[in-house]
């Protein structure tokens, strides 16, 4: 697996900052969520963003149809990653290891660490997804659904790596765990 980034002291002199409190409760109902199709087998709904947070943390919830190739594998350098699986079966990679998790199973990938997520095979997959601190997530899902529709490429995806602490690698650890999925599974964002 190689990492295709480099920690700059601006990145972590930010991750060590203080975290502004939110000045008031985030509620966020669910008819009200902006939901986002980020290729023709997830959806992204989006539940809170770090600025109506404090930066404390930002939340979406990823939805995965059976075969989805999820996110392909990525790191952040800022923050780090929660999952909570609240129904089907997803797996994540973490690291050098595939973890299979269930419903009510939670999985933090530390920042830094390389990670990935889909569906288990022939399953589909609803997940909590938390970032601590919070990044300003929710520009960088519609770039995604963007380039679904063709209105932008994934070359603007890559070229907004730094902006959103989002820095694609290689893992061939994930590539013999997607092909268990077969081929449609291995048409990723990469």
């Amino acid at each position: 697996m190689t990492i295709d980034s480099h920690t700059t002291d601006a990145s972590v002199s930010a991750s060590s900052a203080a975290v502004a409190q939110p000045t008031a409760p985030v509620l966020v109902r669910a008819a009200d969520a902006e939901v986002l199709a980020d290729g023709p087998t997830s959806l992204i709904t989006l539940l809170a963003d770090s600025g109506a947070t404090g930066g404390a943390l930002t939340a979406n919830r990823a939805t995965f149809q059976q075969g989805s190739p999820g996110a392909p594998a990525h790191f952040h350098t800022r923050a780090g990653e929660m999952f909570l699986v609240l129904d089907g079966s997803l797996r994540i990679l973490s690291g050098e290891q595939v973890h299979t998790l269930g419903v009510g199973d939670f999985l933090f990938v530390p920042p830094m660490v390389p990670h990935a997520f889909a569906p288990a095979p022939g399953r589909t997959a609803e997940a909590l997804v938390v970032f601590t601190p919070g990044m300003a997530r929710f520009d960088y899902y519609r770039l995604l659904e963007r380039v679904h529709h063709g209105e932008a490429t994934f070359q603007d995806v890559r070229g907004s790596s730094e902006h959103y602490d989002n820095h694609y690698v290689d893992s061939a650890v994930w590539r013999d765990a997607l092909a268990e999925n077969g081929p449609a599974a291995l048409s990723t964002r990469q």
